[in-house]
């Protein structure tokens, strides 16, 4: 079950399966609110991985979304009010949290009609929608700002990686560094799934998906994601073919595209 920080008591919330509303409060179009988009992409995928059905809402600058595009971050829903059993608000440290007034989508909540949605894992789930405005549960997930000389322009997922790369309450300072860092290791990590990919298939061992999922549900500690990939490539018993699988199943919630070199060189 995902454990995620509620800014607003600094005490751990669990997140339970249910139809869940990831809400991205981006009223700038800086790299501090295309943080906050990437962390609610990021957040919604961790959701889907346990099971649950999102929706993920926001309505971004039009240049934000194109940054957002450029990141890998899904599209949203301009929002909805009662659209969720559960409510992450994810925000800028410091920004205020809107009611979401006005918001659309596509969901009928308060009615008392069941809602069936695809949760991402092969299984429909149906939920009743409730009463009132639905709302069980409304958390704030805070994320701390960018800054540094790449700031107004950096995108593509080298950027990506060098956001996630660091606790999303923590701030993250972009130089050109940094990115060359992160566009090399996305180049080795492609070229290697790329590799691993020829070899015979193996599933992902038992215990490293318990440590990957360990990692994201816990506070969506995406840097422990990223340091138990690394242990996989360095381990000397597994075979390549489980490499691939882990590194293409973690990739379900990093959005890095690893498996994208796969029979570019054939």
């Amino acid at each position: 079950m995902l454990r995620i920080t509620d800014a607003r008591t600094g005490e751990p919330a669990e997140i339970r399966r249910a139809l869940t509303r990831v809400h991205a409060q981006v009223p700038r179009d800086d790299t501090s609110a295309l943080r906050v988009l990437l962390v609610a992409d990021v957040l919604a995928r961790a959701l889907e991985l346990g099971g649950s059905p999102v929706l993920l809402v926001a309505d971004p600058p039009a240049a934000l979304r194109e940054r957002a595009d450029g990141l890998g971050v899904r599209a949203t829903e301009a929002a909805a009010t009662g659209s969720g059993r559960l409510v992450l608000h994810v925000v800028g440290s410091g920004e205020p949290v809107g009611d979401g007034t006005g918001d659309r989508a596509g969901l009928r909540a308060g009615t008392g009609d069941d809602v069936n949605l695809r949760a991402g894992t092969g299984d429909d789930v149906s939920l009743r929608a409730g009463t009132g405005d639905g709302v069980e549960a409304d958390v704030r997930v805070e994320v701390a700002p960018v800054t540094g000389p790449e700031e107004p322009a950096a995108s593509g997922t080298a950027l990506r990686l060098a956001l996630l790369a660091h606790p999303r309450r923590a701030p993250v300072t972009l130089h050109a560094t940094a990115l060359a860092e992160a566009a090399d290791a996305l180049d080795h990590w492609r070229k290697a799934v790329a590799a691993w990919a020829t070899r015979p298939s193996r599933p992902v061992p038992e215990p490293v998906r318990q440590a990957l999922r360990a990692a994201w549900e816990d506070d969506l500690d995406v840097p422990a994601v990223l340091d138990v990939l690394r242990d996989v490539e360095g381990a000397r018993d597994m075979p390549d073919g489980a490499r691939f699988e882990t590194y293409a199943y973690a990739d379900r919630l990093l959005g890095l595209e690893l498996t994208r070199e796969i029979g570019a060189s054939a």
